[in-house]
């Protein structure tokens, strides 16, 4: 590993004076008028920084480019295999798009502190539809594609939008999605309505317009006059991103403007070691926080070239289509998620699909999203010749709590492992009273309040949810939710999930509202979903359900019904395809039904009956249901 100094010393900073390591951050970013104090403990709950500061990230993030001169470098790359395009937009040309959508916003009658909900494919569109909210001040909530239509629903009944801006269709590997009934649907299913609709047409599939409220997006574009940016407090929210909650009911985490801005532009050079005039890539979507925070924000913050890809790591057209991106776009830094590169191993395991391919700019591979196991990260490391930097960090955090530091010469992190804590995460392993465990000994992942700039400050409208999720169970402590252990050299190491959210493919979902779903169906007794490992996925979630007494269809036909049902109201991201029929779930005595041990006995693992147990039998019956001798 690489000398430790840099990194040494830039700890030891923070923890020496950290108002005095942020506001030293905190000169990274234009303001418009400085902050009253660095950091407010009383504001939320926890407190926020650079409270009484007034900014505005879109400037940060385009504008100040063009006034230092760079207005002619690229800044935004389109690469769409779906489409069949590749489209590249310099500073000035994003400027002038972002606030000709921004003035098409504000005759639609947006303004400060309205919310925009964003449910677009990987288009450009999506990136300039988010800056030409922040240009506003208005607080855009992008929702995920793959989302169906009572969870967009869900989304815009709680952010209440003013504009929802939308395309007719996605685009899939054989298949077109038309995203415009499913919008349709979910306006109607939510109790809240949209003044209006901007309707981005896309070739493959155009859409029908409901008159009155939609509006065709190219033309609001082109009849808009452009709007200025809106200085804002630093307090106020930039963006909503909804995450899966343990009930099923999605929580709103909110990103504040000024710590936001200061710690992803500060990241950029400090965990990725790029900068002004850098190709980076992140190999994500928009509407999850790596898409947030790293194909939009943290590269146009720090003026790199970043890449918007509308593709798949395999199948558009194969194994090389990532190496075929770096290349022709000259890469220096790329970001994605373990499962790509399982997916990519999966066909290509001789690397193939490499030859031929320029990767000499490439520096470095960063990979989050879940845990990478480690013969997947040695794979690409040895395939690659590169250091490749597995980094731990969450929706609510916004960047890296733990990570391996190019720019301050502390990479790669150890295999397996998720690095070291970023400055502002005091990273500690609790038991279950919330004492600190010593090092090697695995336990609750927790970070000392309070949480660094760029960390949510609050959810949506439910500061008290966001104490009882994250705040209550340790005072003093934010819960990140994860098991792990941090070794002597002080790496983090994250196990897995200690609630009922579970880990597909990168995409954070909720065991409970799958759960919610399967309830639903008429022969359903009741039910418990668990994430089981998946070699490609990370995990992926199996369905245990027990029939209502005279249910008249047979066992087959209902699961199938079970997995069409999930994919109808959760959405193909949730990759359901597993349930099975059960005599009786295993209980405690109080009724509460033991899903750990289901996913151990699924998992292979030692499933020793808990004392709580109402009837050991029960784990052996769940064992041959699965096809799963239960190990002692």
């Amino acid at each position: 590993m690489a000398s430790e100094s840099r990194y040494d010393e830039t700890i030891a900073a923070w923890k020496r004076d950290p108002e005095a390591f942020w506001a030293e951050a905190a000169r990274g970013i234009d303001w418009d008028r400085p902050w009253d104090q660095v950091f407010d403990p009383a504001l939320g709950p926890y407190g926020q920084w650079f409270a009484g500061g007034m900014l505005n990230t879109c400037f940060n993030a385009v504008d100040r480019h063009v006034r230092d001169g760079r207005g002619e470098q690229a800044a935004l790359i389109w690469d769409s295999p779906m489409a069949g395009r590749v489209e590249s937009w310099t500073y000035t040309q994003l400027r002038d798009r972002v606030a000709k959508v921004a003035g098409a916003l504000r005759a639609l009658g947006v303004r400060q502190g309205d919310r925009v909900v964003i449910y677009l494919p990987m288009v450009p569109e999506a990136a300039i539809s988010m800056l030409a909210c922040a240009r506003i001040g208005a607080v855009h909530s992008v929702v995920f594609g793959g989302f169906a239509a009572a969870e967009l629903a869900k989304r815009i009944e709680d952010a209440e939008p003013v504009v929802v801006i939308s395309a007719s269709c996605g685009l899939e590997p054989g298949r077109v999605i038309r995203y415009k009934p499913l919008l349709d649907a979910a306006i109607g299913f939510s109790a809240h309505k949209p003044r209006a609709c901007l309707i981005l047409q896309r070739p493959q599939a155009e859409a029908a317009l409901t008159p009155g409220r939609d509006h065709d997006f190219a033309a609001a574009e082109a009849a808009a006059a452009p709007a200025d940016p809106v200085s804002v407090p630093a307090t106020d929210p930039l963006y909503i991103l909804y995450t899966s909650g343990t009930t099923g009911k999605p929580k709103g985490v909110v990103r504040d403007c000024g710590g936001h801005a200061v710690a992803l532009h500060n990241s950029m050079r400090m965990v990725y070691g790029v900068g002004a005039g850098d190709v980076y890539w992140a190999a994500s979507d928009v509407g999850w926080v790596v898409g947030h925070s790293y194909i939009v924000y943290a590269p146009l913050l720090a003026g790199c070239t970043t890449i918007l890809y509308e593709g798949k790591p395999v199948g558009t057209p194969d194994p090389g289509a990532f190496w075929r991106v770096c290349a022709q776009h000259g890469v220096k830094l790329l970001f994605t998620a373990p499962t790509a590169l399982r997916a990519i191993k999966q066909q290509d395991p001789e690397a193939r699909h490499l030859a031929g391919h320029d990767m000499s700019k490439l520096e470095a591979l960063y990979l989050a999203g879940e845990r990478c196991d480690p013969p997947t990260a040695i794979w690409a490391a040895e395939t690659l010749r590169l250091p490749v930097v597995d980094h731990w960090w969450q929706t609510e955090t916004g960047w890296a709590i733990t990570a391996g530091f190019r720019g301050l010469g502390l990479f790669p992190p150890k295999p397996g492992a998720g690095g070291r804590p970023s400055p502002g995460y005091d990273v500690q392993a609790l038991d279950e009273a919330g004492h600190v465990l010593p090092r090697g000994q695995s336990g609750n992942l927790a970070v000392r309040l309070p949480l660094p700039p760029g960390c949510a400050p609050t959810l949506w409208r439910n500061a008290e949810g966001y104490v009882a999720a994250y705040l209550a169970d340790y005072p003093g402590w934010y819960r990140t939710g994860d098991a792990g252990v941090v070794d002597a050299e002080g790496d983090v190491s994250v196990m897995g999930r200690t609630d009922d959210i579970i880990n597909v493919a990168g995409h954070r979902l909720s065991t409970g509202a799958m759960e919610e779903v399967l309830a639903g169906h008429a022969a359903v007794a009741e039910c418990a979903v668990v994430g089981v490992q998946d070699a490609l996925k990370g995990h992926v979630p199996l369905g245990l359900v027990v029939l209502k007494a005279g249910a008249n269809q047979d066992e087959a036909t209902i699961c199938r019904e079970l997995v069409a049902l999930v994919r109808e109201r959760i959405g193909p991201v949730a990759a359901f395809k597993d349930a099975r029929v059960v005599q009786r779930l295993p209980k405690t005595r109080s009724g509460k039904i033991l899903r750990a041990s289901i996913r151990r006995i699924a998992d292979g693992e030692p499933a020793a009956p808990p004392p709580t147990i109402d009837d050991p039998a029960i784990l052996d019956e769940i064992g041959a249901v699965l096809g799963r001798s239960r190990p002692a």
